[in-house]
């Protein structure tokens, strides 16, 4: 499932492309989206506006039209939002397709039809149900060891499970937290609430690194992302231990182990990962 570098990659690529262009036509060829589509949304908030930019939060894309508009993005588990020319070959599964003034399409694909589109008025976005809900930006100054500390006192939820709680923080998804707990040392099962200051200081300086390179490099494409040139990212190259079981750790004579953690898998080494 793309996360937040990965959502962050499509919106730097797209947003440069679509800063002023006008949404001609909407095309929605299956509505039954994750949560189905409402034409008349987009009728009223996106169709005939321009694109005054484009933002994130978490995993969410942010259009902000012209006139107050605004449009909200969710690339599931299989989306890809690109950028296609005019003479695109409208494929299988390119459920909404976007008509642009310059000639060009912007197309959702979803082959598992988890993702979802939502068109509303932008002064509604803070309290957007898909929003309201989320905790801080892992990547903004109110993410830190302090927080982190102090809202995870007396919770037996693991560490990992933790984190990936986008009440908590969002857009650490799970190769990413696998990651920045090998990074701070940190056993996956640990209880949040015996992770201490000391190391949670350590682990959001962890999280901030890897989603950081992770975005540099374009994001990590396992199967399906790409961004929206329709190129996959390459941070996948860069992963220390996720996908690694029985290999040698990098770190120390261990070896990568995988356990099963909230229906995913976890790697970590018990030699340097301590509870």
């Amino acid at each position: 499932m793309p996360e937040l570098p990965e959502v962050e990659t499509v919106r730097c690529t797209l947003e440069p492309e679509l800063r002023g262009e006008t949404i001609q036509a909407v095309n929605i060829r299956e509505p039954r989206l994750r949560w189905r589509l409402e034409p008349r949304r987009f009728d009223k908030w996106v169709l005939n506006r321009s694109i005054l930019n484009i933002a994130r939060r978490g995993k969410y894309l942010i259009f902000e039209m012209e006139n107050g508009g605004a449009m909200l993005i969710h690339l599931g588990m299989t989306g890809v939002l690109s950028l296609a020319k005019r003479s695109h070959e409208v494929q299988i599964h390119d459920h909404v397709i976007f008509e642009l003034n310059k000639g060009r399409k912007l197309v959702f694909n979803d082959v598992r039809r988890f993702g979802s589109i939502d068109a509303f008025c932008l002064d509604d976005l803070q309290k957007h149900p898909r929003l309201a809900h989320l905790g801080p930006e892992p990547l903004e100054k109110t993410f830190s060891g302090d927080y982190l500390y102090e809202c995870s006192r007396g919770l037996k939820v693991s560490i990992k499970n933790f984190i990936m709680d986008s009440r908590r923080v969002v857009g650490v998804g799970n190769i990413y937290a696998a990651e920045a707990l090998f990074r701070a040392g940190i056993h996956p099962k640990t209880p949040a609430r015996r992770v201490g200051r000391e190391r949670c200081n350590l682990l959001v300086e962890a999280i901030r690194e890897i989603l950081s390179a992770a975005i540099q490099q374009g994001g990590t494409t396992i199967s399906d992302f790409r961004n929206g040139y329709g190129e996959a990212g390459y941070f996948g190259q860069s992963l220390s231990i996720y996908g690694r079981e029985g290999e040698p750790c990098l770190r120390c004579e261990g070896t990568v182990r995988r356990v099963v953690q909230g229906g995913r898998s976890t790697f970590y080494c018990a030699n340097c990962q301590r509870g």
